[in-house]
């Protein structure tokens, strides 16, 4: 039988693979943060991969999780070095999905990030279209990307306080007025146009 990717990565990068997982044919791996960029390269770059497309990124709040129930979705390997559990996994987890056109696989890549050391390095620099999810997860749920060419708001104001999607936002509270921009306070702006 041939080795699946999550068996062709676990060989490749050894205990940064947090766990895996597979459901009816979707693969997904669980990674360390500190390897991520490392993985990632050899995910898009290896001949044996050739992830050319990143199709999404976006980001989860899991601290309203029901307990136990992590595990199903973001399973650790039990006695994985880092001590990590599936009930000790921190808050945040970054999700990155792949697409190999060219072998006709898809991998989900998830890596958890603590929610007082919410960062990772961008994969700009791998897959431009990264840019986008990127700044989308930075302002929905505060995780920041470190190196992104243009880390800013992409769906709420400069002014919005707060990142709408982490589960304790509060569903009701007011933020700050500002004054609507008009199309002539663009007109200089080449990014704008």
């Amino acid at each position: 039988m041939a080795p699946t990717l999550v068996d062709l990565v676990r060989k490749q990068f050894g205990s940064a693979v947090l766990g895996s997982h597979s459901h009816r044919g979707d693969q997904t791996v669980l990674v360390q943060r500190e390897k991520v960029l490392e993985i990632m390269a050899y995910l898009k770059n290896d001949p044996a991969m050739a992830f050319e497309v990143l199709a999404d990124v976006t980001a989860v709040d899991y601290s309203t999780y029901p307990e136990g129930e992590r595990a199903a979705v973001s399973p650790v390997d039990a006695g994985h070095p880092s001590g990590l559990t599936s009930a000790t996994l921190p808050r945040y987890e970054v999700v990155y999905h792949l697409l190999s056109m060219s072998k006709q696989q898809r991998l989900r890549v998830k890596v958890p990030l603590a929610e007082d050391d919410a960062h990772l390095p961008t994969m700009c620099g791998l897959w431009i279209a990264a840019n986008w999810g990127e700044r989308e997860a930075y302002d929905m749920l505060g995780i920041q990307f470190d190196n992104h060419p243009d880390l800013r708001r992409i769906l709420t104001y400069p002014e919005f306080e707060g990142h709408p999607l982490r589960k304790d936002f509060p569903l009701r509270g007011y933020q700050p007025l500002v004054a609507q921009p008009t199309l002539a306070d663009y007109k200089d702006q080449e990014t704008f146009r």
